[in-house]
């Protein structure tokens, strides 16, 4: 029976689409027509001609080649599988950002009790937080180069296998070892690299998920390392007075166990490419000419800086605003700031179809600037307080927006644009506190000053998006989109 033409038949009557969105490809039915007049619906076809980023009438063409006569009822079996399948991989990138929030957060809590159990000063374990986030900025540079060359599935079960001998051997090579800083200081170094890894290697898996919202999975994703970060400090703070200080590295293997499960689940899910394979991914000389691929990283890197000043100091206001004591208040802190971050996230994570992502980046570094100017201003500690909750739940979004904004703004750009995006983030989030540290010191170590500098990020932020929003169709015409 030979073949004579296509038939393509559409469950929508939808031709318009808006910059930036996506082709309808669930609502095609593509049938072969016969020459005795049947038909018979194919998979296997492959659309071409649609530029969503490009304003004026296009054609979008179909072609198709027939593999096999079972080809239907393997697209449906597989279709329904893989939604399974992906949402696995997706829960298990979930856990991963707890797994990150369990290494950046869990050991600061041990700081004064590595001061007092291995007399060892301040000033050194203080240069703990400096060891791991210099080390997982150099990781996000080095991942450009490495990540595609191994393949994201090692790349990720790297990232937890180092995550978990960091909590490991923290509880054991400072007891095993002459000098026990230098124990705490290896451990830091293995966990860092897993951290590290795990901000480049998470964000691109979900993307490459099947997905029509993939901003709003975006979002909800991030809000599990505020998660993460929340429940590290609470359920800590409950085990601390339940069975003592003194049995920290019970819990230091608890939580080691996290990323042990959450690596053995990445053997068996699916991992999709991020890159299609019909599609060219950018060179990282192609991409470092993408002009809006410089914005992005300038608005990455305030939305760093905007979340972690005021968040680096969110403790000190809550001891002032509640009048408990300091040990108290640098759990308190954080958790606040935390949650109220995680409630963002998750807020466009469940509603972010019906919001327009722009919008509501520039509404939030705005919600942003307000929260700074609250807490620079207000005489009163609980209005800083609030400012503080405020803040938090304003850069919510702008983390995870960035990079979905960049992701379909930037078609084929890969795991260098990942691992970049991420790069700059990090930059942000060590630039942001030291600069509102330089400027406080400067005027006489008033930290309400040196904030209200800081409003410099959130502000040039909504610069940036603003400029990249009315000019996106000089920025965004490329042969790549």
């Amino acid at each position: 029976m030979a073949e004579n033409a296509l038939r393509i038949y559409t469950t929508t009557e939808k031709t318009n689409y808006k910059i930036g969105e996506e082709f309808d490809k669930n609502s095609l039915s593509v049938k072969m027509l016969y020459e005795d007049n049947t038909e018979k619906e194919v998979c296997g076809y492959k659309i071409s001609g649609f530029d969503n980023m490009k304003v004026g009438t296009q054609t979008v063409t179909v072609t198709y080649k027939d593999y096999d006569n079972l080809c239907y009822n393997y697209k449906k079996l597989r279709g329904e599988s893989m939604k399974v399948n992906y949402n696995s991989t997706i829960r298990s990138c979930f856990i991963g950002y707890i797994v990150q929030a369990i290494v950046n957060n869990f050991v600061p809590l041990l700081f004064i009790t590595f001061q007092s159990q291995y007399s060892i000063p301040l000033s050194k374990i203080t240069l703990l937080i400096t060891i791991n986030f210099g080390l997982q900025l150099i990781i996000d540079f080095a991942s450009a180069f490495f990540i595609d060359k191994i393949g994201y599935r090692l790349s990720v079960l790297i990232a937890h296998l180092f995550a978990a001998l960091g909590l490991i051997s923290i509880a054991i090579l400072p007891d095993m070892m002459n000098d026990s800083f230098m124990g705490i200081f290896i451990s830091v170094l293995l966990y860092a690299v897993g951290g590290g890894l795990l901000e480049v290697v998470v964000s691109p898996i979900v993307e490459a998920c099947p997905n029509e919202h993939k901003d709003k999975t975006m979002s909800m994703l991030h809000s599990f390392y505020c998660w993460g970060t929340a429940g590290v400090v609470v359920i800590s703070t409950i085990f601390f007075n339940v069975f003592g200080i003194d049995n920290w590295k019970i819990l230091a293997l608890i939580w080691a166990a996290v990323p042990v499960i959450n690596g053995l689940t990445f053997l068996k899910v699916p991992i999709a490419p991020l890159i299609n394979e019909e599609e060219n991914g950018l060179s990282l000389k192609e991409l470092i000419k993408q002009k809006a691929f410089w914005g992005f990283l300038l608005i990455m890197c305030c939305a760093g800086a905007s979340e972690q000043t005021v968040s680096q100091w969110a403790s000190a206001f809550v001891e002032k605003a509640l009048g408990i004591s300091k040990s108290i208040g640098d759990l308190v802190g954080p958790t606040v700031f935390s949650v109220l971050m995680g409630i963002s996230r998750a807020i466009y994570g469940k509603f972010g179809e019906k919001i327009n992502l722009y919008k509501m980046m520039v509404f939030s570094g705005c919600l942003c600037v307000l929260s700074y100017l609250t807490v620079s201003f207000s005489s009163s500690a609980i209005v800083g307080l609030i400012g503080i909750a405020v803040s938090g739940f304003s850069v919510g979004i702008l983390w995870p927006g960035t990079y979905s904004d960049a992701s379909t703004s930037i078609k084929g750009g890969g795991t260098a644009m990942f691992a970049f995006l991420a790069l700059a983030g990090d930059v942000g989030c060590a630039g942001g506190p030291t600069f509102a540290g330089k400027i406080a010191g400067m005027l006489g170590d008033n930290l309400k000053m040196g904030i209200l500098a800081a409003t410099v990020f959130p502000i040039t932020l909504i610069i940036t998006l603003i400029i990249m929003n009315l000019h996106k169709k000089s920025l965004y015409n490329t042969k790549y989109l």
